[in-house]
C-alpha cells in the first residue's frame, strides 16, 4: 500500500512507532504530526517519525489517511472534527484501547464521503512519548478491526492493507466483542498490575525480583491514560474483575482449608494457559 499524505494525531509511542514503520516500509511518501504539545511534535520530528508538524486538526486537509493516537476519551470527538476539513474518501481510522463507545460516538455524525472504521493495534508498552517508538512495532502483531453494518467497505478495505502494510495482522471483530475481550487481556492485567504494586511496603521494594517486576511492569503505564481506557470500558472491566475475584476466592478456599490438591489444580489450570499463549 502507498499513501501521499499519513496525518498522524497523537505522535507518542504508538503515533510514532506508526510513522516510523510508514517511513521504514515506503507505505506514506509524507507524515504529518498533529497534537497540541509542540515539545512532543518536534521529538517525533526529530526521531523521523514525521516529516512536518501541524497545529490543529483543521490543518490536514490534504491528508490521505488520518490514524488518531490518542487518549480513547479525545478520539471520537477528535475524528468528528477532522472529517470535516478533510477530502471525501480520506480513511480516518485509530489505535484506542477501547472500540465501542468509540464506534458509537462517531457513527451519524460523520459528513458525507466521510468514512471511519475502528481500530486497535494490540501492541505497545509501559512506555510513553516517540523517543520509544519503534519501526518494528507492530511486526507480526495483531491489530483489531471493528466494522459495523454502517461501515463503508472501501475504507475497511483501506485500513485493513494500511495496517497490514506496517507488518500486522489484521482481525476483525464486534466492537462490544472486543471490549470483552480486552477487559480480560488488557484491562484486567492494568488493574491487577496496579493493586500488586499499590500494596506493596516501600521497605520491601528492594527484595522485589523478576517475578514482582514482571507481574507489575504495566503499572508503569500512564495513569489519566489508562484512568480513560477503564471508564470508557467500565462495565466489561467489572465483568473481568468478577471474574477474576472468583478464582481468587478459590485460592483462598484452597489456602485455608489446606486442600493441596485444589491449590494444584488452579496452579495446573494458570500454568497451562500461560503456556498455550502463542506470542
Amino acid at each position: 500500500m502507498r499513501i501521499d499524505t499519513l496525518a498522524l494525531v497523537g505522535v507518542g509511542l504508538i503515533g510514532g512507532s506508526v510513522g516510523l514503520a510508514a517511513r521504514k516500509r515506503g507505505v506514506a511518501g509524507r507524515i504529518l504530526g498533529v497534537g497540541n504539545r509542540p515539545e512532543v511534535l518536534q521529538r517525533a520530528l526529530s526521531r523521523g517519525a514525521v516529516d512536518e508538524t501541524r497545529p490543529d486538526l483543521r490543518s490536514i486537509a490534504d491528508a490521505d489517511a488520518v490514524v488518531f493516537c490518542t487518549p480513547v476519551n479525545l478520539i471520537a470527538r477528535q475524528v468528528i472534527e477532522a472529517a470535516s476539513a478533510c477530502r471525501p474518501g480520506t480513511l480516518l481510522t485509530d489505535a484506542g484501547s477501547t472500540k465501542a463507545a468509540i464506534v458509537r460516538d462517531v457513527e451519524g455524525r460523520l459528513p458525507p464521503g466521510a468514512a471511519f472504521v475502528g481500530g486497535h493495534p494490540l501492541a505497545g508498552s509501559e512506555k510513553q512519548g516517540p523517543e520509544h517508538a519503534s519501526a518494528d512495532l507492530f511486526e507480526g502483531r495483531v491489530v483489531v478491526l471493528t466494522p459495523t453494518i454502517r461501515t463503508d467497505d472501501k475504507a475497511l478495505s483501506l485500513a485493513k492493507s494500511l495496517w497490514e502494510s506496517l507488518g500486522s495482522q489484521v482481525r476483525l471483530m464486534d466492537p462490544e466483542e472486543h471490549d470483552r475481550a480486552l477487559a480480560m487481556t488488557s484491562h484486567l492485567p492494568h488493574v491487577t498490575a496496579a493493586a500488586l504494586a499499590g500494596v506493596l511496603p516501600s521497605e520491601w521494594r528492594g527484595l522485589t525480583a523478576g517475578g514482582f517486576r514482571d507481574a507489575t511492569r504495566v503499572a508503569a503505564g500512564g495513569p489519566e491514560l489508562w484512568a480513560a481506557i477503564l471508564q470508557a470500558n467500565a462495565d466489561a472491566v467489572l465483568g473481568a474483575m468478577d471474574r477474576f475475584d472468583n478464582r481468587m476466592a478459590e485460592f483462598r478456599l484452597a489456602l485455608t482449608s489446606g486442600d493441596r490438591d485444589a491449590l494444584l489444580s488452579l496452579l495446573q489450570q494458570g500454568k497451562q494457559s500461560r503456556d498455550g499463549l502463542t506470542c
